[in-house]
């Protein structure tokens, strides 16, 4: 999921170098959303892991 995240970023910056602002925007939106879906799951299996007695796995 941070790889998608990562990806969309890449395209967003080249696209705005380029000049393409409405692909721009999009891509970022998509990269923003995609990387506060990663740390939420992030942050919840941490919870999980810690929950049931086990070190989390880093």
């Amino acid at each position: 999921m941070l790889g998608w995240a990562l990806t969309f970023l890449v395209i967003a910056i080249i696209a705005a170098v380029f000049g393409f602002g409405g692909v721009a925007a999009a891509a970022s939106s998509v990269a923003q959303i995609l990387f506060v879906v990663f740390l939420a799951l992030f942050i919840v299996s941490l919870l999980v892991a810690m929950a049931r007695g086990r070190p989390p796995a880093l």
